[in-house]
């Protein structure tokens, strides 16, 4: 078997086999197949596409090209959830702990951000001595004992989706959707997820900007994991603007302390609450969906999912008084707001004009390499189908000087429309792809 072979078949849009395929994934991790060959291969993907079959091949190869983290003997069903990302995307550090307090067990191992996609590491680092870099033994231990854990990935695991990232990354490549649902997929099935709920977000700020791209990838997830004995349901959800009001790392981690305490806005904690549920009923602690949604909404109420918050930090040796008082966070330099100019109703809060705007006050990483400061941000006070007034404040900036406090004023501004005539908020998820 030659892997210029396998080019030519893909090129020539012929299906693979699982055996071509397997040993082409083995040739990516041992460096027996070259950077040129693989990024060739990758191309005839982007430009030919993947059968289902084959995608649920790649995806199981990737998994497997690595450790595979079993925990069927830690927890009855370990279920995860996965966000596609995009900006003020918390949702974890509030549904994480909502489902655990549920009896759910959740380990979950998420990533760190990467351009204007925030990661939750990162958000949760905010607190002093907090370690996500756990070994596998520690993250099963908390697992099991305390029904909770938050880690970074392994480079252990799924190590093929690494390298064919990286590649991807250089060569054009990232938009094949077999190969972004190979990718996702791979990885979470390698963390030992039994159940997944994927939270896939569609808009400006998302990878996926238009409601098509983002149900053939939607379903294509949701296929890979009826192939390979996973339950999987994706949930569609919109990032034309931020989600929650906060944008940034301690400020989201505010924010979301400020949810699971009940304090939170209407329609993050609804966002919370779906995602929850449906975990919830994956999981098959609740026996339908409604029965789900009281579960995640009684342990909001009674103040459990705070506590499991809380108990997460102090396991993970972070200093759980920042959970307690949020007026601890180190508050950045320079916080001012930023004014309304006209009156009207917002059409338009742009997610990504906000997302890159913090970003480049130093909120997230341009390179993997680039420190992040963890106490800037933006905090969004109004949502598209809002009346503002001129002179409303529309954000606070917080900054670390001056000049990046005034580009970020101006590119906040120029993330927003208005118009005379009232419109319509905009709607939280847009439909539910389930295994058939």
């Amino acid at each position: 078997m030659r892997a210029v072979d396998i080019i030519i078949k893909k090129r020539d849009r012929k299906e693979m086999t699982r055996e071509e395929i397997e040993f082409f994934v083995r040739g990516i991790v041992n460096g027996e197949i070259p950077d040129y060959q693989v990024s060739a291969w990758a191309m005839a993907v982007l430009l030919n596409g993947m059968s289902d079959q084959e995608t649920s091949d790649l995806t199981l190869a990737m998994a497997y090209s690595g450790e595979v983290l079993d925990l069927s003997g830690i927890v009855p069903m370990e279920v995860d959830k996965h966000s596609t990302g995009g900006v003020g995307d918390k949702t974890t550090l509030v549904v994480e702990p909502l489902v655990s307090a549920c009896g759910l067990p959740v380990g979950k191992m998420s990533g760190r951000g990467l351009g204007f996609t925030g990661g939750t590491l990162d958000k949760i680092e905010s607190i002093p001595g907090m370690r996500t870099n756990l070994t596998q033994e520690e993250f099963k231990r908390l697992l099991r004992d305390e029904g909770l854990v938050l880690a970074g990935q392994s480079g252990d695991l799924a190590p093929a989706d690494g390298k064919l990232y990286a590649l991807r990354d250089v060569t054009g490549t990232v938009q094949s959707i077999p190969l972004i649902a190979s990718s996702v997929m791979s990885k979470k099935i390698a963390g030992g997820a039994q159940g997944i709920v994927l939270d896939v977000k569609v808009g400006s700020g998302a990878f996926m900007k238009n409601l098509e791209e983002a149900r053939q990838l939607s379903r294509l997830m949701v296929t890979i994991g009826t192939l390979s004995g996973r339950k999987v349901v994706a949930l569609l959800s919109d990032m034309n603007q931020p989600l929650g009001r906060a944008v940034g790392n301690a400020l989201e981690l505010v924010e979301a302390i400020d949810t699971l305490k009940g304090r939170g806005t209407a329609d993050f904690t609804e966002h919370c609450l779906v995602v929850a549920s449906h975990m919830l009923l994956i999981g098959k602690k609740a026996q339908n969906l409604d029965a789900a949604r009281k579960m995640a909404e009684a342990a909001l109420a009674d103040g459990s999912g705070f506590e499991k918050l809380k108990q997460l930090v102090k396991n993970q040796g972070g200093d759980a008084a920042y959970v307690d008082d949020c007026a601890l966070f180190p508050p950045a330099p320079i916080i001012r707001g930023v004014q309304s100019p006209q009156k009207g109703y917002l059409s338009r809060v742009d997610a990504l004009e906000i997302g890159e705007a913090s970003v480049n006050m130093g909120a997230g990483r341009n390179k993997k390499e680039d420190t992040i400061d963890h106490r800037v941000g933006i905090i969004v006070h109004h949502k598209v189908g809002d009346l503002v007034h001129t002179g409303d404040e529309l954000f606070t900036i917080h900054a670390r000087d001056e000049s990046s406090w005034q580009m970020a004023a101006n590119s906040v501004l120029s993330a927003c429309r208005w118009q005379e005539q009232p419109c319509e908020p905009l709607p939280l998820f847009y439909e539910v792809i389930k295994q058939k």
